[in-house]
């Protein structure tokens, strides 16, 4: 996709916003990939931030917004779950693309001669090797896509960027060397947000809820909050904690679980998990990616 096919933080006027696409991040990021990947027919729309991004949505400017929320070699992506609750959007799909990270310089460079290579702190780690092997110097950028443009931009034929096959394409780059990540499983989770929730209904194959939640502040509280899906045998995927308001004492939960609220099992953790929980906040029901089992087959 070049440049000129890309809205750029708004959708243009006769642009119906349901047919656009959010994501943070210049053109040719790999959440611009994501996007295109799991919705080819719809517009993308680059956002500056995250907050833009949610915005975007939240305003009506486009009706979905792919976010970044993990990756296996690099952790969750900050900021995510305190933008989560505070946007009121909903979490209605979930999508799993497989990071390639390539070597991209100005077309005619010599490979020999590449001095510095700048992306994204997280590009930047996940491709060590490389880096070291070639005795590049890696300088942080706030993008990988906006990398790829600034050395495209320069015309510097002694600079290089780690950034998508996309970006390459977008910025009329070329790829030094492919596939240059240290770790094969390099994978990062998105969350597709929309202003309406949706409910694939409890018949529709495997589903995860997603909820935020408050303990009480008593003794042993996060143990009664979570004894009701042990007891109930739903599986907990996943359970992160982050401080609210600069508090040391008021912490949030945002966990993950396998089933549906109506289902009996999940039904009755969850109201255990009220009793005891200031709040609890159901974030998003949605189907489990097929990638859930592909990956547990692996390590199985």
């Amino acid at each position: 996709m070049s440049p000129s096919n890309v809205s750029t933080d708004s959708a243009g006027p006769t642009e119906d916003p349901a047919g656009v696409i959010a994501f943070q991040g210049a053109p040719g990021a790999f959440s611009e990939a994501a996007c295109m990947a799991r919705y080819p027919a719809m517009t993308t729309l680059p956002c500056k931030t995250f907050s833009d991004t949610f915005a975007a949505v939240a305003q009506g400017r486009a009706g979905l917004a792919m976010i970044p929320i993990e990756n296996s070699a690099a952790g969750r992506v900050a900021d995510i779950h305190q933008l989560l609750p505070e946007s009121d959007l909903h979490i209605v799909e979930e999508h799993f693309e497989r990071v390639r990270h390539n070597l991209l310089a100005c077309d005619g460079a010599d490979p020999s001669k590449l001095e510095t290579v700048r992306s994204h702190v997280h590009a930047l780690s996940q491709c060590r090797k490389l880096i070291a092997r070639r005795g590049l110097v890696p300088i942080v950028h706030a993008d990988t896509a906006g990398a790829a443009a600034e050395v495209a931009a320069t015309g510097d034929p002694t600079r290089a960027a780690i950034a998508s096959q996309l970006a390459a394409e977008t910025y009329g780059l070329a790829i030094v060397e492919a596939n240059i990540e240290d770790d094969a499983h390099n994978t990062t989770r998105f969350v597709v947000l929309s202003r309406q929730p949706t409910d694939p209904g409890a018949d529709a194959g495997p589903v995860i809820t997603s909820f935020m939640f408050q303990c009480r502040n008593v003794p042993a509280a996060l143990y009664k909050c979570l004894g009701g899906f042990a007891t109930n045998s739903v599986n907990m995927t996943k359970l992160e904690s982050y401080m609210v308001d600069g508090s040391f004492s008021a912490t949030v939960f945002f966990a993950e679980v396998e089933g549906h609220p109506s289902e009996t099992a999940l039904a009755r953790a969850l109201s255990e998990l009220d009793y005891f929980s200031r709040e609890v906040r159901i974030m998003g029901v949605y189907p489990a990616h097929p990638y859930r089992r592909e990956a547990a087959a692996i390590r199985r």
